[in-house]
């Protein structure tokens, strides 16, 4: 929600000439509480042991994709709270992905993933993320089981927080319990002096959430009486009456927000009280009473959200710029902004195997589509969590909400909406705190991207304000060379990295006399922007452990995952031996495919001796450097030893060239490379504009050295793994060869970053199974302007 359009209730409004302490406060709320959450969707609520996780993150920043973080950190965890798996991923307008690889020994327990920005840990650590994911294993000793009965307990909250003699106060009724909550409960309000005659009585609107109102009469004592199907009953007292003080009164619609605001015996009535209204963190109303009055009534209109869906927080303050009642309110229940796709051309086909397609319309303002097909087993199974409930919701609010989604669905009960913010608290800023001009801590500011710190020691030395050379391969990439100085403090810094491939760093230093520039010359290097532990407590689930029985049962879902893992195995291994075919079937000679592979242009020399450090064991690790092992075994080229130590190579009596990946280097740079990472070398004799030349090739993607012996270790190198990549999801047909005779797949398709063809329309595109007749499409994307595209619909 951009622009926040601010309202002044301007016939009641006084000139202001000095800024008062609600202003200051109003100040330092917009300054310093700016704050992000998170919403992580998956790809399934339930995972066997082996699986592969899929999960893509919006970032937010309020009701905006955050523009501030760029990384965000996902991490695994076991009930125990050990950490199992972590991944650091980048962050493009707010959005992400990533995916952890199971393994097949996981226990059978319900574990957790927590995902936080570094600058979400300036603030609580319970609005981090924690997400539940139950993980079965049939070789478990134990059995993941559904909790059958739930402790839980009730409180009740007056609107506005005051219930005074007189004044008809609606009561919000709130359950909670750290696991499953009664599927439906009933209650009652009675006079403490006369129990046997109810009030009222009320039914619950959901698992969460009732509402009843009543008036009440000064010196009375009121108790409300709640039971749930099960017949459990609590019995809990009202706040205690009082004589006097502000009625509070909100209702919500699509014109916007009214409130009433009644006085109650105050000695100057409403006078100089003010209104405030805050849209995350934001001002986004205010009023000041200016007259006597003992009531006032108004309408906060749509626009202080742009039309847009969201919390407002009102708070009231007294003449002395007190907090005298809050109340939570959300704009336009059930009139919510959110576009849906529209889909244009669809292909399904019921058949087992079959190729499926869905195009969306290219007419449109979304050109980045998160999107995900299951199938749908016909199960009217109502979604728990999704990034409505997260965005307007649970992001905000750290107490267990059950079910949030329900809130924001196609027949949502807009008065359980309204209950349960009543209920609500919002804890992001604290009025009291504000006013006192207190502010957050921010030790940790939102970086660009990846930062580090290089510290090179030689000769047990710091080297302070010294010129020192990095070479730097990002992957297949040809390597960089700069020149850096060294700070005050002997370190490096290299900033706004966001590589997802591993980047290796060496280090040189400038050679004097005949000391080598890495003899003693050791290199560490520290990330800037690092993880957190976990010092909060896990959400309470609705299951629990027990032992497991000789015949372990599992749930159909699991079944389902475990035979598609099997399945997936055999088509790896039929992959393999079709492989293994091909390359018997081969007769390329492997050097000259590695010659052609690595070297380029003027590079590709016919007079020219190569020495295949990938196909071949040279026996090269013993030597001390590359140089050295070259002597003598190329005809015409020998070496001479500089002032340095160094072996010069010449060809013919003339110096010759040296190359590291077709680029001009030092000798100290070729002979300080470890042997370990060289995949080629090429001796070139008198070769057109490069003449004589000794090219050395380091080692790209996967290839190995079938070198035997180990290479000395080179501490003046170390590698920056950077941002984890994303797994890519596979989408290919099951043919009988790979002899798959049931394909349960419960995944169809997956992709987090569909994006607009200049050539097609958007395409979802997906094999079925063998038992899917229709899928559970779920979409979700956002236009330039933050608006969201939402729906999740079964397709037949």
């Amino acid at each position: 929600m951009k622009n926040i359009f601010c309202v002044l209730l301007l016939s009641i409004v006084q000139p202001v000439l000095a800024q008062t302490k609600l202003e200051k406060a109003i100040t330092n709320l917009e300054n310093n509480y700016e704050q992000e959450k998170v919403y992580l969707l998956t790809d399934k609520l339930q995972y066997a042991a082996g699986d592969k996780i899929w999960f893509k993150s919006f970032v937010f920043d309020g009701y905006n994709r955050s523009a501030s973080s760029t990384t965000l950190f996902v991490e695994l965890y076991n009930s125990d709270k050990k950490l199992i798996d972590w991944k650091t991923i980048l962050l493009t307008n707010g959005e992400g992905s990533g995916d952890f690889q199971l393994k097949d020994d996981l226990p059978e327990q319900v574990y957790f993933v927590r995902a936080y920005t570094p600058y979400m840990t300036n603030f609580n650590e319970d609005f981090q993320i924690v997400k539940t994911l139950p993980i079965y294993n049939p070789n478990s000793t134990e059995s993941l089981i559904i909790a059958k009965s739930s402790d839980w307990s009730v409180k009740t909250f007056p609107e506005g927080g005051t219930f005074i003699s007189g004044m008809p106060t609606k009561f919000a009724v709130r359950l909670s319990g750290n696991s499953s909550l009664p599927e439906n409960w009933t209650g009652k309000v009675i006079d403490v002096q006369n129990p046997s005659t109810p009030i009222t009585t009320f039914k619950s609107f959901d698992k969460n959430v009732a509402s009843f109102k009543i008036t009440p009469a000064s010196g009375k004592k009121y108790q409300a009486i709640i039971q749930d199907n099960n017949g459990k009953k609590q019995t809990i007292d009202l706040p205690p009456v009082a004589d006097s003080g502000l009625n509070m009164e909100v209702s919500s619609s699509k014109e916007g927000i009214k409130y009433t605001l009644k006085g109650v015996n105050l000695k100057q009535q409403l006078q100089n009280y003010k209104i405030i209204g805050t849209i995350n963190n934001h001002l986004a109303y205010r009023a000041n009473i200016n007259h006597l009055t003992n009531e006032v009534s108004s309408l906060i209109p749509t626009k202080i959200s742009n039309g847009a869906n969201g919390i407002l927080q009102l708070a009231i303050f007294d003449e002395q710029d007190n907090v005298v009642a809050k109340r939570l309110c959300f704009i336009k229940p059930g009139n919510l902004k959110i576009d849906k796709p529209e889909i244009i051309a669809q292909s399904l086909k019921p058949t087992p195997r079959s190729f499926n397609s869905i195009d969306l319309s290219p007419e449109s303002n979304f050109k980045n589509y998160t999107v995900l097909v299951s199938e749908d087993d016909g199960i009217q199974n109502p979604e728990e969590e999704n990034i409505l409930s997260a965005l307007w919701l649970t992001g905000d609010f750290t107490t267990r909400i059950d079910n949030p989604a329900q809130y924001f669905s196609k027949n949502a009960n807009t008065e359980a909406l309204d209950a349960l913010l009543i209920s609500e608290n919002w804890k992001r800023f604290d009025w009291n705190s504000v006013l006192s001009g207190s502010a957050p801590s921010i030790k940790t500011n939102s970086q660009q991207f990846l930062s580090y710190r290089i510290k090179p020691i030689k000769n047990s030395a710091l080297l302070i304000n010294t010129n020192v050379n990095i070479i730097s391969q990002l992957g297949k990439n040809a390597s960089a060379f700069n020149q850096f100085k060294t700070d005050q403090n002997g370190y490096v810094y290299l900033n706004n990295l966001s590589n997802d491939e591993p980047l290796n760093i060496s280090l040189f230093v400038n050679s004097e006399n005949k000391e080598s520039s890495t003899d003693n010359l050791f290199v560490t290097i520290e990330p800037l922007v690092n993880p957190t532990p976990f010092n909060g407590n896990f959400p309470g689930t609705k299951y629990t452990l027990v032992k497991a029985d000789k015949n372990k049962s599992l749930p159909p879902a699991i079944s389902r995952a475990i035979n598609t893992q099997n399945n997936n195995k055999k088509i790896a291994t039929n992959e393999i031996q079709i492989e293994q075919v091909k390359l018997v079937g081969k007769k390329k000679d492997p050097k000259e495919e590695l010659n052609k592979q690595l070297s380029t242009g003027m590079f590709n020399s016919v007079n020219s001796t190569i020495f295949d450090f990938v196909n071949e064991d040279q026996h090269a690790a013993g030597s001390t450097n590359i140089l050295d092992w070259l002597q003598g075994r190329a005809a015409g080229l020998t070496f001479q030893r500089n002032s340095s130590g160094v072996n010069i190579p010449y060809i013919r009596n003339q110096q010759a060239k040296l190359y590291l990946d077709e680029i001009p280097v030092d000798p100290s740079m070729i002979s300080s490379l470890p042997i370990a990472q060289i995949a080629m070398v090429k001796i070139i004799k008198g070769a057109g504009l490069i003449g004589d030349a000794v090219a050395v090739y380091t080692m790209r993607g996967d290839m190995k050295s079938k070198n035997t012996e180990k290479d000395a270790p080179k501490n003046n190198s170390s590698v920056i793994k950077g941002y984890d990549k994303p797994s890519e999801f596979p989408i290919e047909m099951i043919d009988d060869s790979a002899k798959i005779e049931n394909d349960t797949r419960e995944t169809l398709y997956w992709n987090p970053n569909l994006f607009d063809s200049d050539y097609v329309p958007p395409r979802i595109k997906f094999f079925n199974n063998d038992s899917a007749k229709q899928y559970k499409v779920l979409i979700i994307s956002f236009d330039e302007y933050d608006n969201l595209l939402y729906d999740q619909q079964v397709l037949k």
